[in-house]
């Protein structure tokens, strides 16, 4: 199968590094369709393969493509400080369901430099009690930073947990001025 998928869709991506460290990010003809903390070799092997999996054909490397070229210039001014919010086009194609739902109210309703409960978010889509599977939803997300997974804490002020690790969540909350800046 070539490069261009089950649905006529290229997947194009790139590597960008970043203050918390190398991202991958990956892309449709719809927009960023995934963002991926961590890119080792490794890493980037197994998402491109999963990638692969799910759209029938070869990722292909194109830090050029219009969508990436976008999407490394409003990450890059987000870690400057310059930006808050990113206007991107999100291909939400790899999360469905109660986990989209769930994304689509953070990336809409949590702005940056705020932070939410797992159990609040829950309740603003209508599944109150519903936190552990806000849980699930923010360890699904596709998207990490892009769709602000790191601003969902608990309820008790605890910080909670994070794919990215823990350390990552706490340089994204301090980069948005709502935890110190960690002092070494």
């Amino acid at each position: 199968m070539d490069s261009h998928g089950q649905d006529g869709q290229r997947v194009v991506w790139t590597v960008v590094e970043t203050d918390i460290g190398p991202l991958m990010l990956a892309a449709t003809a719809n927009g960023l369709v995934n963002v991926v903390f961590h890119a080792t070799d490794a890493v980037r092997e197994r998402a491109l393969e999963r990638l692969a999996a799910r759209f029938g054909g070869a990722p292909v490397a194109d830090p050029d493509a219009p969508p990436l070229a976008e999407a490394i210039r409003q990450l890059r001014a987000y870690f400057a400080g310059e930006r808050q919010d990113f206007e991107l086009p999100l291909d939400w194609s790899l999360i469905s369901g109660f986990n989209r739902q769930v994304l689509r109210e953070l990336a809409s309703g949590v702005p940056y430099g705020s932070v939410v409960g797992y159990g609040d978010l829950a309740g603003r889509v209508g599944q109150p009690g519903g936190a552990q599977a806000v849980g699930a939803a923010m360890g699904a997300n596709p998207l990490p930073v892009v769709v602000p997974c790191h601003r969902v804490v608990e309820s008790d002020g605890g910080i909670g947990g994070f794919g990215g690790g823990l350390e990552t969540k706490r340089k994204l909350l301090a980069l948005e001025g709502v935890l110190p800046e960690p002092l070494f």
